[in-house]
């Protein structure tokens, strides 16, 4: 078999190092534009896994690289004139110039032929002539070029402004470093890499970094090679109090953009990508040079395991695609912290560390109180001394033994005793509007479950408000009537808030109930007349709407209002009004859906018009000693629809009319949308708006673990979390949660007929008591390591 390598990095060099190992009869030929002994960038870091992967692969490989390694398990939070440390982590980091060094041994030791100082030839070429080509040619590759219909290339260019550069300071763990200054935020994440020199990524948003005058500085062309030494001297001056006196080494050093690669493909025929030719995830995140090498592994055992070149690659881009993708969703999230850093420099130091450790969402409160006990316990002491709500009272537990989601919040003219909600959800169980039994035992399980709040979902203000026959309505005194039942039992067993939402399907409604692919089918002739901000119809199967006319719009006004009061009189203590997905209020504020040319279209002024008149209108009648949520969807999902800025507009005008917090959810507004799901998927947007305006904000969305609520909720992301779908799983979600983290306070409390089940039931084996089994039992790993330099044979210690 003949290989060939475009690329002489780590990726590129580890592959065919591995693969000449596996089958020595093999003919491996790689390509290396650049010198062998060319010195670019700087340290590079590993996991502990990564590195389990390379210890069996290569012990020889392995052994040279530990012997450099730099290791420490510390993160160094420098923020607000504080440092926060969290242990417990793991680092091992290598400089990348000795990594590709003991590479280019070890291909020499195994007979892999480099080409050196010389271009590969044409990838065309290449793939005429040898079974394989790997192409390991980097960020700009061009073998993706020219197989670009084939690979499908997505370049998703980012907006902050970053500089690779050393520093002769040799830190002593990972260190992040946040900045306010006149000009913005500026943020630094650096890591040692050997006895004298660490990593040093200077990073800033693209309007802070005019500000701080870098464009003037970086306004020319700069040689291959060379580095913008002006701005490497101002980034100097910016962070001298972190450098400590030392300077700031360049190599090639020039403000770029990050670019996220993904392909729709890795492969064209007997051509296939590696590393960042194929992927790239944030540097926030991970080393490229890890998944390169990872990517290297895979691609070599799959050649090896595989009988032909095509099924190998196969195996290859099956087995290592899910693990980028889920890499690169972590890094997106962390890419994304970074940006929008200046979004949370208000927050205090405790807080900061923990939502900067947590920004990616793969780390999350349970996991650091697993690695650094104390490093939580600091962050739960200063979230429970913050509110005074959380103060202790006889009897109770201390405040810092309650997880966040038990500490209490609250919302409007209501204290709330946790932060978990029950989100509206719709069952189509009602007859006329009128809700029965099936909705009497839904809210009165969920509420008995132990959640702060439960919302009863989906109820029309009209008959046709109405998104199905079996959605329930309160716009009758029957209705109002049924309510009231509901109402009563609940606060008669529960002291649990009860909130109703509130809302018009516009042109979603009068359609069958939604099938198990989620998709609602009109009824045509059977059902009724649709209205909407204009007509436009939901689907090809759907009717055209009738554009609501400003009589209609008086009626809608007076028919929220009207509900609005009945949910008063039956018991609510919450009101939410439906804003997003699609429904009549939400296809007046996306420009994807209001094509008027009146005064409640157009601009962003003109399409709130309306949903802030009936929102005045229901406040007029709303109760204050209440609480009012309007839920929106903050991003329609969809070019040219509804953004983050607009979002935050909309979030803020809803709040100046009178809303006491917003429940932030994402999409439904057109068809043709297209989501990225994930697990929390929409927090970010909770986050986004609490953030920008101060508004108290509803998470929702994917959030089905006790970890992430609680994350979430310490990290200042949203101050309520809503758990859906768990809770149709577990109705008792939030008491299991409870008891799952040794929390039995008033803030999660068993019905007294329940509370012999507070406790996990025994199962098979959990009597067991395990016998000692070692003789010696081994040391503990401390929970703080940092990297000391080692010092020279020549010099001793004092």
């Amino acid at each position: 078999m003949r290989v060939a390598v475009i690329g002489g990095g780590p990726g590129g060099l580890y592959f065919a190092a591995l693969a000449q190992r596996l089958s020595p009869e093999w003919e491996i030929t790689v390509w290396e534009r650049n010198a062998r002994d060319d010195a670019f960038g700087f340290g590079v870091v590993f996991s502990d896994e990564t590195l389990d992967g390379i210890a069996q692969a290569d012990p020889a490989v392995f052994a040279a690289m530990s012997a450099r390694f730099a290791r420490w398990s510390d993160i160094d939070v420098r923020y607000g004139g504080e440092v926060h440390v969290s242990g417990g982590h793991g680092f091992a980091a290598l400089d990348r110039n000795r990594l590709r060094e003991i590479l280019q041994n070890r291909c020499a030791e195994l007979g892999v032929r480099v080409h050196y100082g010389t271009e590969a030839p044409p990838v065309e070429e290449l793939s005429a002539g040898y079974d394989l080509v790997v192409a390991a040619d980097g960020i700009r590759s061009t073998a993706r070029d020219t197989y670009a219909s084939s690979f499908r290339p997505d370049l998703d260019e980012r907006h902050s402004r970053y500089m690779w550069l050393s520093t002769d300071r040799v830190f002593e763990a990972f260190t992040f470093i946040v900045e306010k200054q006149d000009f913005g935020s500026i943020q630094v994440h650096a890591y040692p890499y050997d006895d004298r020199r660490s990593t040093f990524i200077v990073e800033i948003a693209e309007d802070d970094w005019r500000r701080a005058g870098f464009e003037a500085l970086a306004d020319r062309e700069f040689a291959r090679g060379e580095s913008d030494e002006a701005s490497v001297r101002r980034c100097e001056e910016i962070l001298a109090e972190h450098l400590d006196g030392h300077r700031l080494i360049p190599n090639a050093s020039k403000w770029i953009r990050f670019t996220t690669i993904r392909n729709a493909s890795w492969r064209h025929g007997n051509v296939v990508l590696l590393g960042d030719a194929a992927h790239t995830a944030h540097f926030s995140i991970g080393s490229g040079t890890k998944l390169a090498m990872e990517d290297a592994l895979a691609l070599a055992a799959c050649l090896h395991e595989h009988p032909d070149v095509t099924s190998a690659l196969a195996a290859y881009e099956a087995e290592r695609r899910p693990v980028v993708e889920s890499t690169q969703r972590a890094a997106q999230a962390s890419l994304e912290w970074f940006e929008n850093v200046g979004r949370y420099t208000d927050q205090e130091p405790p807080q900061f560390a923990f939502n900067l450790l947590t920004r990616s969402r793969r780390v999350t409160y349970d996991n650091l109180r697993v690695r650094d006990e104390g490093f939580t316990t600091a962050v739960d002491t200063w979230h429970a001394d913050d509110s005074p709500l959380t103060a202790a009272r006889p009897g109770t537990p201390a405040a810092t033994t309650v997880p966040p989601m038990f500490r209490p919040f609250r919302l409007g003219g209501l204290l709330l005793r946790n932060r978990v909600v029950v989100p509206p959800t719709a069952l189509y169980t009602a007859r006329e509007g009128v809700p029965g039994d099936f909705e009497l035992v839904h809210l009165s399980t969920r509420a008995l479950g132990g959640s702060g709040l439960v919302l009863a979902g989906m109820t029309a203000v009209s008959a046709d408000g109405r998104a199905t026959r079996g959605c329930p309505g309160l716009y009758t005194d029957e209705q109002e009537a049924a309510w009231r039942r509901i109402t009563d039992f609940v606060h008669g067993q529960s002291d649990t808030c009860l909130g109703i939402q509130l809302t018009h399907a516009g042109r979603r409604a009068a359609t069958g109930v939604p099938r198990a692919d989620g998709r609602a089918v009109p009824l045509g002739a059977d059902g009724w007349p649709l209205l909407a901000a204009s007509p436009q119809a939901w689907d090809e199967n759907s009717a055209i709407p009738r554009e609501a006319t400003r009589r209609d719009m008086d009626a809608i006004t007076r028919d929220f209002a009207t509900a609005a009061a009945r949910a008063h009189r039956a018991g609510f203590d919450v009101l939410e009004l439906q804003y997003g997905h699609g429904h009549l209020m939400s296809g007046f504020l996306s420009p994807l859906t209001n094509e008027r040319t009146d005064e409640y279209g157009g601009d962003l002024t003109g399409r709130l018009r309306f949903p802030l008149e009936v929102l005045r209108a229901v406040r007029a009648v709303w109760p204050e000693g209440k609480a009012l949520l309007v839920r929106i969807s903050a991003t329609d999902w969809a070019d040219g629809g509804t953004g983050e800025a607009e979002a935050v507009e909309i979030a803020r005008a809803l709040g100046e009319a009178g809303a006491d917090a917003i429940d932030v959810s994402t999409g439904e507004v057109v068809a043709h949308e297209r989501p990225r799901y994930g697990r929390s998927y929409q927090t970010p947007y909770a986050d986004l708006i609490r953030n920008a305006t101060e508004l108290p904000t509803i998470a929702v969305g994917a959030i089905s673990t006790y970890d992430d609520v609680n994350s979430i909720i310490l990290a200042g992301r949203a101050d309520l979390c809503a758990v859906g779908r768990a809770q149709l799983h577990d109705p008792l979600w939030t008491l299991h949660a409870a008891a799952a983290q040794g929390y039995s306070g008033p803030a999660a409390p068993w019905p007294a007929s329940w509370r012999a089940g507070s406790g996990r039931p025994p199962g098979a084996r959990t009597d067991r008591v395990p016998p000692r089994l070692q003789l010696l039992r081994a040391a503990s790993t401390p929970v703080h390591q940092r990297w000391v330099p080692r010092l020279p044979a020549n010099v001793s210690a004092c």
